[in-house]
């Protein structure tokens, strides 16, 4: 039993320290709304929003008619873009869309939220 205790503990610091390492490329990663937002209009966006989905939302297949580029802030969602892998995305990665670009999102249990820059 001692040695199975030791060995919990361990797996519980190995689990502790990559939670804490997440957090640190978390923070270095992910700019704070405003500074994606400043971003993205200097970079000549018309508007920026903050997109919240419900869990277990499915999107079929659509477009849009403006460029979209957006970062996940929360939750995980799948993103298919025709003629591309299906991309499972978390907080931190950034997803672009071309104007009329068929594409299909699928969130995760959780939902997720996402800011994305619009313009066109």
């Amino acid at each position: 039993m001692g040695q199975l205790h030791l060995i919990n503990r361990r797996h519980k610091n190995f689990i502790e320290q990559v939670i804490e390492n997440a957090k640190t490329i978390w923070a270095m990663k992910m700019p704070t709304y405003i500074e994606f937002r400043d971003q993205m209009l200097a970079a000549g966006y018309d508007e920026v929003l903050e997109r919240p989905w419900a869990p277990g939302t499915v999107v079929p297949t659509h477009t849009h008619p403006f460029e979209a580029d957006a970062v996940v802030v929360a939750g995980e969602m799948w993103l298919s873009v025709r003629g591309a892998p299906e991309q499972h995305l978390l907080p931190g990665d950034r997803f672009h869309l071309k104007p009329n670009e068929p594409h299909e999102e699928r969130y995760g249990a959780a939902g997720a939220t996402y800011w994305v820059a619009r313009r066109g």
